[in-house]
């Protein structure tokens, strides 16, 4: 099975979940295949003052196009443990890790290899998922091909982590979690942790995309889990 994650950013709030969540992809050796709705675009602007061109992306409209030279110490952490860029990767005669690709889909391409179950993953986060988002996957009911590459996900029975973030939630959005989850997905509202040393914002950025790697079964270093010393 190759390394392939697919990862859908839609309008709800925590993008920045899913720029840390590609980043730890990528420095992990996983290739991942992204696209982002109008109004995942939105947010991104909104919240993280990112301008992305859904017509003519660009990695470094997210700032995802120097991974490799990436000077934060968890990003180092996880390069080393995955065997990148270690001078010593290779003490075991194995093929040194590389940083992973980011391929970019337009949300209306459904002619792209991941609306098809043949393209095959090790999953696919969506991240932030919106209240919209979850109910057509939870009827089935595919308008963009971030909602149809999900669709394929579970059809094909494979890893699907949906990432809600609402508050307060109503009988629909309860019931369409309901559903998801039934049909095979693993819905994970945005609910970081307290209990890891937080200090930084990003500590509780990061138990959340820990929490979606484990998920994914991706080795991460991220956050110091319960009953560690």
């Amino acid at each position: 099975m190759p390394k392939n994650v697919c990862v859908g950013i839609t309008g709800a709030s925590g993008a920045v979940y899913s720029i840390r969540l590609i980043e730890v992809l990528l420095a992990t050796g996983h290739d991942v295949y992204l696209s982002i709705s109008p109004s995942g675009a939105e947010v991104l602007d909104e919240e993280m003052n990112l301008k992305v061109n859904l017509k003519k992306f660009k990695a470094s409209s997210l700032m995802l196009d120097d991974v490799a030279a990436a000077e934060d110490s968890k990003i180092q952490l996880l390069q080393a443990n995955a065997g990148i860029g270690s001078a010593d990767s290779n003490v075991l005669s194995v093929e040194a890790g590389r940083i992973g690709e980011l391929t970019y889909h337009h949300y209306q391409d459904f002619k792209s290899p991941i609306a098809s179950g043949t393209f095959l993953t090790e999953g696919m986060v969506v991240c932030p998922c919106s209240g919209t988002t979850l109910s057509a996957i939870a009827h089935g009911s595919a308008s963009n091909l971030i909602q149809r590459a999900a669709e394929v996900h579970l059809k094909e029975r494979r890893r699907l982590v949906v990432v809600t973030r609402e508050t307060p939630l109503s009988v629909p959005h309860i019931e369409n979690m309901r559903r998801a989850t039934e049909a095979g997905a693993v819905v994970m509202p945005a609910s970081p942790g307290w209990y890891h040393g937080v200090t930084t914002v990003r500590d509780l950025v990061d138990f959340m995309v820990s929490r979606i790697c484990d998920q994914l079964g991706v080795d991460n270093c991220l956050m110091k889990r319960w009953g560690e010393e």
